[in-house]
Formats: structure tokens, sequence, C-alpha cells
């Protein structure tokens, strides 16, 4: 079939996970004269922030020899594919996380690269604003989401007695501040309606649900100072709930408005949601691996549609006992205990069979990114995809020699096809300093670092 004489069905529907996404309005639903009009601006740079818990297991993941051709390990076969645009790195270190016991030290800060405060959960801190909400920041006035937040488990509170850390830290890699971390969606139901049922909303609003909107801030700015009277004096847990109430409001209402200003983007999407077109999954998937996959699905929809420019996901809490029985052959039982394999083929095994089955899921969400036009090139090479764990190895629980990957082209400013070996000891922050610069949000310094990478 030619394209150019047959537009695509505007009920299109992709099928996969369990479920049937209907396809968001593309240029290929217009009539043939308007798609013309599609503009010839650059896209923007993307950045999705993927975690994996509980370290890998060295043998099996890190190439021996650094450069480009280093040889892919068991681990990494899954990204061959893709080796030309993703970068393995080895030698990165999070200093601030070695005085740190357990996990918690090491997953809070992931994405700031700062002290975590050892607390019970009274009074919260993990240096700074995450990564991804410092690029949140600087992207947030061209889309009507500034970032989506995403993962598989519920939040775990309480504390942790062995450590002496309050279980939250092991929930968040994202954090507004230094204190206030940043809520995770874990129904794929309730998180394509965030993206996308307030859009059409928005899109399709009257003057009058405008004038409503603003007047529902007003209000909303008037209660703020009862709210915060209200926090303190409430347990953590429940100051937690208030502050993603209230961010769920001000989000709302923040992207109703978005569509009452004039649009500051030169670069438009060339495909954008359409209310009639899209429909919500229906729920969890009762397969963890459907569960995931459908996670990511949304946040690749999330970037084509130019819903949100920043991106994170858990693959799963801090310290997950996860059993992949049933998932993956010859692995049954926990991951957390896996981990902590004593050099002991029994658990070594199975434990670098999970750290396959990541990469496996990291493969699907580059396949889907690469397999979608964008300008002269694709949604993968115009995006970075930032993976990796806040542990090096689940047995030692070092943060030194990080397992991390970088993949996509950062708009065509990231080359990659590398092992690159940095020296013992180099700040992993340096990576994000780097990363910043390419979200048009350039730093002199980040988290603890001492310069940057040169990944171009």
């Amino acid at each position: 079939m030619n394209p150019k004489s047959s537009p695509l069905s505007r009920r299109a529907f992709l099928r996969g996970s369990g479920v049937s996404l209907a396809l968001p309005f593309m240029e290929a639903m217009r009539p043939l004269a308007a798609s013309a009009a599609s503009t010839a601006a650059k896209p923007p740079v993307r950045m999705a922030c993927l975690y994996f818990p509980n370290g890998v297991w060295h043998p099996t993941w890190f190439p021996q020899k650094s450069g480009r051709d280093y040889e892919a390990t068991p681990s990494l076969e899954p990204l061959q594919k893709h080796r030309e645009n993703l970068t393995v790195f080895s030698g990165l270190d999070k200093k601030h996380s070695h005085g740190g016991d357990g996990h918690y030290a090491k997953t809070a800060n992931f994405l700031t690269g700062l002290l975590v405060k050892k607390t019970t959960g009274k009074d919260l801190s993990v240096g700074s604003m995450s990564l991804d909400q410092v690029a949140a920041r600087s992207t947030s006035r061209f889309t009507p989401l500034p970032s989506l937040e995403l993962g598989i488990d519920p939040v775990i509170s309480g504390i942790d007695s062995i450590v002496g850390y309050t279980r939250l830290y092991g929930s968040y890699i994202s954090w507004r501040s230094p204190s206030q971390p940043v809520a995770r969606e874990i129904n794929p139901r309730l998180a394509f309606e965030r993206l996308f049922g307030v859009l059409n909303a928005g899109r399709s609003a009257s003057p009058a649900d405008l004038q409503r909107a603003a007047d529902r801030r007003a209000l909303l700015d008037l209660v703020l100072d009862d709210a915060r009277s209200l926090r303190s004096s409430l347990g953590r847990d429940d100051q937690f709930k208030l502050d993603e109430y209230l961010d769920s409001v001000r989000e709302l209402e923040r992207r109703i408005a978005f569509f009452s200003a004039a649009d500051p983007r030169e670069w438009k999407p060339s495909s954008s949601p359409d209310a009639a077109n899209l429909v919500a999954p229906p729920g969890t998937p009762d397969s963890h691996q459907d569960h995931v996959r459908l996670m990511l699905d949304l946040m690749v929809l999330a970037f084509q549609t130019d819903s949100t420019r920043v991106s994170t996901f858990m693959f799963a809490n801090d310290v997950s006992g996860k059993n992949f029985a049933g998932l993956i052959p010859g692995v049954n039982g926990s991951h957390h205990e896996f981990s902590h394999h004593q050099n002991k083929k029994e658990n070594s095994e199975p434990y670098a069979k999970i750290n396959r089955w990541h990469t496996e899921q990291l493969a699907y969400f580059l396949d889907r990114l690469a397999a979608i036009p964008e300008g002269d090139s694709n949604l993968l090479n115009n995006s970075m995809i930032f993976f990796g764990s806040s542990l090096s190895d689940g047995n030692s629980h070092q943060p030194d020699n990080l397992p991390i990957i970088l993949a996509g082209g950062g708009g065509g400013t990231i080359r990659g096809g590398s092992h690159f070996a940095a020296p013992k000891g180099t700040p992993l922050c340096n990576l994000y300093v780097s990363m910043l610069e390419r979200m048009g949000a350039p730093v002199d310094s980040f988290g603890d670092s001492s310069g940057s990478l040169a990944i171009g």
C-alpha cells in the first residue's frame, strides 16, 4: 500500500502486552493536502531515567575490554541491535553513598549524588533536587506535563530497623527538593489518564472552562497557608499524601492553563493526542513483564506526543524481593536474596539471569523508540535513555563501579558504540552534567561532579 495515497485509519489500534491502545492522531491520518503543513523545526531532546534494584553480577555484566571493539557480555547481549546507539559505562561512583549501610543511602540519591541523611522518616534529605527535576524545570514551559514518574511497586513506609533508615528512601529516585520526593504512578490506567485526560480536556476547554480553572487556582492559593499549618501537625506518611494531593491539583490546573496561552514551541510533534481516538488500558496486567512493558509503552507515547520531555521509571523498589518464577526459566526465588550471592553458583546464575531480563526490557523500550520516525531521524536518536542501578554488586552493597548504560543520540550529540571505562572513582554526576547540557539546562556542577564526561 502506498502511504502517500492512503491515509491511516483514525481507528487504528496498537495491540500488545495484553491490551489494545488506540493510536493518537497523526499526520498520516490527515487529508493529503494538510500533511504538507508539518513543521521542519528540529525535534527536542527527551530524557528517561530507568532504575533497577540490587546491582549486577559483575562477570556477566561488565565487558573486559574498553573502547568500540568490546565484546558484549551475556547480560548485555539483548542490546546488541542498538549497540551503535548506546554506551556501556564502568568505573562510575557515588562517593556520598559509601558511608551508608544497606541500600537506602544509595537508591534515594541515585539521581542527586549527594548525602542521604540517616533518619527514621521525620527529616528526609537527599541533598538536592534530582537530575530529572532539574531538566524538567528547564523544559516544563514547552509541555503540558513537566515530567512523568512511573513505577511498579507501591510506596513502602516504616523503618528498616537493621540499618536505621526509613523505607521511604527505597521507593523514590525523583525529588522535587532535598526533602520532597515526586509521587510515582504505578497503575497504567491512571498514568494514561494523567497523560491524556486533562490534555484533551485542555485542548477542548471553552473560555468559561479556563476561567473556572483560574478561579480554582486562586482558591487553591488561598488555602495553601492552611495546608502548610495542617502539614506540620501530620505524621510523615500523611505529609506525603497531602503534598501529593496538592501537587496533583496544581498539576491539573497548570495543564489546563497550558492550552490557554500561546504555544511556545517552534517544533510540533507529528502525532498529537486525539480524544476520540485514545483508549485507556483497562488496568494493571497480571504478568509482571506485561506491566513493565505497558509502562514503557506509556513513556514512549508521552515522548512521541510531546506531552512531556522528562520521565523516570523504577522497575521495582529498593531491596526488591520480586520472584521471577514463571517469567525467567530456572529462576525461582527472591531477587534480593539472589543478589546476596556470596559467590555461590546457585545464587549468581539466577542473579545474572535477572540482570539480563532487565536489559531485555530496555531493548524493548529502545525498539519502540527507534521505530518512531521524527524529523530526519527517529525518537530514539532524539532521546537520552539513562539505565542503571544504585549498587555495583548486591552482595557488597558498594556504590562504586556502577552498572550504567546511556542509550539514544541526544539529538545527534552523543556518539555511542563503546564501553567507556572511566578511571576508578569518577563521579556518576559527571555524566549528569553532560546530560543536563543536552537538555538545555547547563550547569557548572551537579551533585559531587568534578567536571563532565565527553560523550559527544
